[in-house]
């Protein structure tokens, strides 16, 4: 077996790591049960012996230890170490496994330093408990990353001449598989120069024939339960993703904006009777179906239950109501309501009872409702509307203001609140057991901290839309019936034969069907990670039964909610235990100024190149040797 880190095979004893081991990181003694270890003296002639033999078979030129190590030989030990299947398991019965799942990197990526990070994080817990004499298991795999990967394709595609719209849906997968089995491998290769002690034979792909039946299984389990439901609801669309993006994929910035004051007059009022409204999105107006007041203020309450004309419409009349959700102080105080174009406007329009009208197409251009700006791209169209109100003296004035703008985490697009019909993942039920698990003991979260941010952000969890719209992921199993209304008639199926005899039994034997188009959200497929990556559903399988529940799971506490507490409700649901027992965050790896490395801001650092200049185990003790769990 292999020591801690490549260098340390022959200079560090298990003893001498193990105190490394616990100084560095002492979460596993929180949880790890008892089981019998090898005497130190024992295990140090059995490394002795190794390294004897390591040495006549050419890996190693000396058993002892040397003055100076030539990292150049790093490659050769690792390809050694793997043919020798030191990372595979034992299957001993009675002795409790340690079981880690990889986070796994999207498979379109290359290595950085958050990389390196869990890497080494990992392989220290790994090798720690495989010299312990535990069957140790570490599950690696790629994640196929639906949006990021589809766009990558595209613009291959687009540099060679060819438009994504030019072919049809089988066709373009047929060129992202060939993608994949070209490029594919990249990161893994750099996964395995860092020296991760995984068991390759057992390496995943979120897409793998395997996965993909534990995603439909999952689906349909959930969908049985009344927990997958189909609705027209508010979501964060992308415009140039065209496709729906999630609250948690959206990133929110400070930026400057302006703020126009629009005048809305009064029907039935005097010429000079109005009402000023102050927006951000003034494009939006023609979507308006209210015009609304606080209660309480007196300066406006001889308006409630009048009718205010929308500018630019040639007329349209909206109701001047009252609720207290106005603030008073913001503008003006009187608000327009745009219940198809603000989340806020659209739960008050659903309480209200108010229409909701959409005025933006899916590409972000206006609609039909729009009028005379039907096809105008959004800005545009809020350029020309604001010169247009000039003109017509509807304008009052604009003024900077400093604005929180929603940006989509892959694109960098501002997103569009839009009603779409997709399909959402009811998350109560589910955040209640994973907010009990914790309070129980059944599962930790180290650093401590993060337990409190943990169940806010479950006490407060909205249902998760689950639909996106791409070609590139798991095709939501849904068939709806030819000539019926999609919104009542349709079956969830595991296979399209399933799916045919179920619509025959309802429809008749004559009856035709067709898939739904919408893939589902990569970070559904991600959630089962732990027990797909094992073999579920088929809890007889021997990887299962032998490796579920695994240990721990060690990530980045950026993705605690995208990734962490996904696993912890769907593990509980699904399986009916915790995925993992404990939960290991690390701090995220940052400039000099403190910023997280990004490509965008262009600072990111290839822990590849630092490899090759210092070799792997520097950059490894550098990175154990950080303190763990601070604020990063």
């Amino acid at each position: 077996m292999a020591g801690c880190i490549t260098t340390s095979l022959l200079s560090i004893s298990p003893s001498s790591c193990s105190c490394f081991y616990r100084s560095f990181n002492p979460l596993i003694a929180s949880r790890r049960r008892q089981n019998s270890v090898l005497h130190s003296r024992h295990r140090l002639r059995t490394y002795r012996s190794f390294a004897t033999f390591a040495t006549s078979s050419g890996v190693f030129t000396s058993p002892e230890v040397a003055k100076s190590f030539d990292f150049s030989n790093e490659e050769r030990i690792y390809k050694w170490w793997e043919s020798q299947g030191y990372f595979k398991p034992s299957f001993e019965r009675g002795n409790d496994p340690f079981v880690i799942s990889m986070p796994p990197p999207n498979v379109t990526g290359s290595l950085h330093m958050g990389h390196a990070m869990f890497v080494t994080l990992e392989d220290i817990m790994v090798r720690y408990n495989r010299m312990k004499g535990r069957p140790t298991l570490w599950i690696p795999g790629t994640d196929h990353a639906g949006i990021a990967t589809q766009l990558v394709v595209e613009r291959m595609l687009a540099a060679g001449g060819i438009k994504k719209t030019d072919m049809d849906r089988d066709d373009f997968i047929k060129h992202v598989w060939e993608w994949k089995e070209k490029y594919g491998g990249t990161i893994t290769n750099q996964i395995k120069r860092l020296g991760a002690s995984c068991d390759w034979s057992r390496e995943r792909f979120t897409l793998d024939k395997q996965l993909n039946r534990a995603v439909v299984e999952a689906f349909v389990r959930l969908h049985e339960k009344g927990l997958i439901y189909q609705g027209s609801y508010m979501v964060n669309w992308s415009p140039s993703l065209q496709t729906a993006v999630s609250d948690l994929e959206v990133e929110y910035s400070e930026e400057p904006g302006t703020l126009y004051y629009i005048k809305y007059r009064v029907a039935g009022g005097s010429r000079s009777d109005f009402l000023t409204i102050a927006t951000t999105r003034p494009e939006t107006l023609f979507g308006d179906t209210a015009v609304a007041v606080n209660p309480e203020d007196e300066r406006y309450s001889k308006y409630i239950g009048m009718e205010a004309i929308v500018p630019m419409t040639f007329g349209r009349h909206i109701p001047i109501i009252c609720d207290k959700y106005v603030d008073k102080d913001f503008g003006t105080g009187v608000m327009k309501i745009s219940p198809g174009h603000d989340h806020n406007d659209y739960l008050l329009a659903r309480k209200l009872g108010l229409p909701i009208l959409n005025v933006m197409n899916k590409d972000g251009t206006l609609n039909e409702v729009a009028g005379l700006y039907e096809g105008l791209d959004r800005f545009v169209a809020r350029s020309k509307l604001w010169s247009d109100l000039e003109e017509s003296g509807l304008a009052v004035k604009k003024e900077v203001y400093s604005q929180r703008v929603p940006r989509s985490q892959r694109g960098g697009e501002i997103v569009e609140p839009l009603v779409s019909k997709q399909w959402f993942l009811s998350m109560e039920s589910l955040a209640e057991k994973a907010l009990q698990a914790v309070e129980k003991g059944d599962l930790t979260i180290m650093p401590g901290r993060f337990e409190k941010i943990y169940n806010h952000w479950l006490s407060n969890i909205k249902d998760w839309c689950i639909s996106r719209q791409l070609w590139w992921g798991h095709r939501i199993p849904v068939w709806y019936i030819a000539g019926k209304d999609p919104e009542e008639d349709y079956v969830v199926a595991r296979t399209a034969e399933e799916a045919l005899a179920k619509a025959q039994e309802n429809y008749g034997k004559n009856v035709e069907i067709y898939q739904d188009s919408d893939v589902l959200d990569t970070w559904f497929s991600s959630s089962l990670w732990p027990f797909s990556s094992l073999g579920w559903p088929d809890e007889s399988a021997e990887d299962f039964s032998r490796f579920y529940p695994t240990s721990i799971i060690e990530t980045g506490h950026d993705i605690l909610f995208f990734w962490v507490a996904r696993m912890v409700m769907m593990g509980i649901e699904l399986t009916g235990t915790v995925p993992f027992t404990d939960v290991y965050l690390h701090g995220l790896i940052r400039d000099t100024q403190g910023r997280k490395m990004s490509k965008t801001l262009g600072n990111v650092i290839d822990p590849i190149d630092t490899i090759k200049e210092y070799g792997t185990d520097a950059l490894r003790f550098t990175l154990s040797l950080g303190t763990a769990g601070q604020k990063g």
